[in-house]
């Protein structure tokens, strides 16, 4: 599902995001991208998630080489392939929660009805489905991101990236996200959780664990 081979991001020509950082992540897997602030995690969900392209490397996500893509096929990428769940639910204010999933399938092509319909199972997937009608200042933080994680499937795509989904929330409702998270992995979605929290990380089957722009650690190895 995700390839990256020597893949470098510089800024400003001098500061070092990515050093050749070379990874692969499987079909159906669930792992974890772990490190410290400026440890490089989220430059790698950047590239990965095809928002950000690197200096130098290779990148394949499901098997499309990213350098080859234009513009709109990198949008289409996107809105067909990769699903984003942030630490920040970005819900649009006094929209409903239904509204607000079926907002994140716009790029898709699909009709309003259809959107709405795919939202509504996207909510009841999430055991969100006696909520749709309320806004996000009616909604628990569990409960909004629950609603961001429905936005992000409910195009069913195969990759899941979820940067820091329970760093905005408490211990309680955080753990009925990665609950969440479980079951969508379970369903068949890759999915990839980037995070500093070293139990998160260590409750999932694999960890990726940088440093300074590197790949320090791979459970992989070990587990292969």
């Amino acid at each position: 599902m995700i390839l990256l081979e020597k893949v470098s991001k510089l800024y400003g020509g001098s500061v070092t995001a990515l050093d050749s950082v070379t990874t692969h992540i499987e079909r159906g897997e669930l792992a974890a991208i772990v490190g410290p602030s400026g440890s490089g995690k989220s430059t790698m969900l950047n590239i990965v998630g095809t928002l950000d392209r690197p200096t130098s490397g290779t990148v394949r996500i499901d098997g499309q080489d990213v350098a080859r893509l234009s513009d709109r096929r990198l949008s289409e990428l996107r809105a067909t392939r990769i699903g984003f769940v942030f630490q920040q639910f970005h819900l649009a204010a006094g929209t409903s929660a239904l509204d607000n999933v079926a907002d994140g399938l716009l790029y898709t092509g699909m009709r309003r009805p259809e959107r709405r319909s795919k939202a509504a199972e996207a909510l009841e997937r999430v055991g969100l489905a006696h909520r749709v009608g309320h806004d996000p200042h009616e909604l628990s933080g569990g409960e909004k991101q629950r609603v961001a994680i429905a936005r992000a499937v409910a195009g069913r795509p195969p990759l899941l990236l979820a940067d820091e989904p329970t760093g905005a929330l408490d211990s309680q409702s955080g753990a009925g996200v990665m609950a969440l998270l479980r079951d969508l992995h379970a369903g068949g979605t890759t999915v990839v959780v980037i995070t500093h929290d070293r139990e998160i990380a260590d409750s999932l089957p694999r960890q990726i664990r940088m440093r300074d722009g590197r790949i320090v650690e791979d459970t992989a190895a070990v587990l292969r």
